[in-house]
């Protein structure tokens, strides 16, 4: 019987040793490889299977200089302010979201997500809402904070990132609803973009809601503020 769980130790201690060195090595490796695929790529495309859609999956990988600086500007005035000086979680956002959700249960949820966070998740993970997939997100957040520059990660962010029905990514965006590269964003068009970025499905850059449109000339005022890229 000793020997039965002295095999079972051991046979789960070399999946947490193959969990943790498979993992640490693909962040090394997309330090400097492009992220082609992402999972939600693959979710998204299973989903259109599934209910008998055309499959569509828009996505081409640039370097972050031939993204409009203004698309970084612009999705750290929407999202990650202090994108810049937090190290993968901006503690003061995650405080004023605790606060207002319990002042508020009744409300939309209000999540306090970094850029960071968000990447580690689109590259790496699933989405969903379980606090095993959360554990998952602070892991990686952690390595690619370590091993990867805020360079690094706002390009794999950009790159990667669903930006409307079947679009991932900035270039893909850019071509799809504007009929330009991502270097010819105009700094409206990027503010634009960041706007639909809580719900790409169901807001649209290229077809604005009032409520796109607001979000746009807030974003366009909040990236006066924001520190630029290094």
């Amino acid at each position: 019987m000793k020997a039965f769980w002295k095999r079972i130790k051991r046979f789960f201690m070399w999946i947490v040793v193959a969990f943790f060195a498979s993992t640490i090595l693909s962040v090394i490796v997309l330090r400097w490889m492009p992220v082609w695929f992402t999972p939600l790529m693959f979710i998204r495309v299973a989903q259109q299977a599934s209910a008998g859609q055309e499959l569509t999956l828009h996505h081409h990988w640039v370097p972050l200089e031939e993204i409009s600086p203004s698309l970084s500007l612009a999705v750290m005035g929407s999202e990650d302010a202090r994108f810049l000086d937090h190290h993968g979680f901006d503690y003061k956002a995650i405080e004023h979201a605790a606060i207002r959700n319990l002042k508020h249960p009744e409300k939309r949820k209000l999540g306090a997500s970094t850029i960071s966070q968000q990447t580690a998740k689109n590259v790496f993970l699933w989405p969903g809402r379980s606090w095993l997939r959360k554990g998952f997100e602070v892991y990686f957040t952690v390595l690619i904070e370590f091993c990867w520059s805020k360079q690094r990660i706002m390009e794999v962010y950009l790159n990667s990132i669903e930006m409307g029905e079947g679009i991932y990514g900035a270039d893909a965006v850019a071509e799809w609803h504007f009929h330009k590269t991502a270097a010819q964003l105009t700094k409206e068009e990027c503010a634009l973009i960041a706007a639909t970025l809580p719900n790409p499905r169901r807001y649209n850059s290229v077809r604005p809601s009032a409520y796109v449109l607001k979000r746009q000339k807030r974003i366009l005022r909040e990236m006066r503020y924001v520190k630029p890229l290094p």
